[in-house]
């Protein structure tokens, strides 16, 4: 007998939630800055000497502009370099573009008015991604602007984009890097530093505030993906109302009529009709 999967409550969500859940990972990250600033030193693989975790969640442009919600966006205490960094879940089909428009937030964020582009710091956006986003079997892709006459010669714009695929962690050949994906998709420790990343989750998960903030988010992110689905279904009608619709038209069927059966205003099949009737 087949059975039906059931989806998760948000509350089961909650119990079975792991480093992997990336608002646990934006609790965790941006509450234990040290930890934060170790992870980016693994991952980077350089040694920075503080951070300062941005105080605001949202960053706005201006009124017209998209905000975006940066999971955790830090600065190094020297002023040279700013970091976001991001788990990212499921393949979006956009990271390519939003890492480009993290970039542009940043950079705008970051270059003070009056300040010369010079002044501009050194930024690594870092996406944390389960699945391979890119379909070239790598654990980790790296991109910086580079001329694409030589395909050597870099523009040295100091911008750099950086994707870690968790499901390929066994490519990797830096110890602490494997440890820290293995941990994300199978939820086990075995370093030091995975250890106390695990017990600070498990810390998360008790905190009754956060619990509650988690309950919100998971019911908002549900509604918006439902109203993205009933709008692709709306979509979907009218594309086939039109197709419906040019059909009939083609046929011979009087605008009035065609109207009636596909439900489309009788204006919109009247400018349909000039344009299947005019001459190619």
């Amino acid at each position: 007998m087949n059975e039906t999967k059931m989806a998760l409550t948000p509350q089961e969500k909650w119990e079975q939630a792991t480093i992997a859940n990336n608002f646990i990972f934006y609790k965790v990250m941006r509450h234990n800055p040290d930890v934060c600033k170790e992870l980016l030193e693994i991952l980077l693989e350089f040694k920075i000497e503080r951070i300062e975790m941005s105080q605001e969640e949202v960053v706005d442009i201006d009124f017209a502009s998209k905000g975006i919600r940066m999971d955790v966006y830090v600065k190094d205490a020297d002023g040279l370099k700013a970091y976001n960094i991001e788990m990212q879940t499921t393949d979006t089909e956009e990271l390519p573009e939003r890492s480009r428009y993290y970039q542009g937030i940043m950079d705008v964020d970051l270059l003070k008015s009056g300040q010369q582009y010079k002044e501009l710091k050194t930024t690594y956006i870092i996406f944390i991604c389960l699945d391979d986003v890119f379909k070239k079997g790598l654990a980790k892709y790296t991109f910086e602007n580079l001329c694409l006459e030589d395909g050597k010669t870099k523009l040295n714009d100091r911008t750099q984009k950086v994707f870690y695929i968790c499901k390929n962690y066994d490519k990797l050949l830096d110890a602490r890097q494997k440890a820290f994906l293995r941990m994300v998709t199978q939820n086990s420790s075995s370093d030091d530093f995975t250890r106390r990343v695990g017990g600070l989750v498990e810390n998360a998960k008790r905190n009754t505030q956060w619990r509650q903030q988690f309950m919100e988010w998971d019911r908002e992110m549900a509604c918006m993906r439902a109203k993205g689905r009933e709008e692709g279904r709306e979509e979907g009608a009218r594309q086939n109302a039109l197709e419906t619709a040019e059909n009939l038209l083609k046929e011979g069927d009087a605008p009035e009529k065609v109207a009636r059966c596909t439900g489309l205003p009788l204006e919109q099949v009247q400018d349909l009709m000039a344009k299947v009737t005019s001459p190619a």
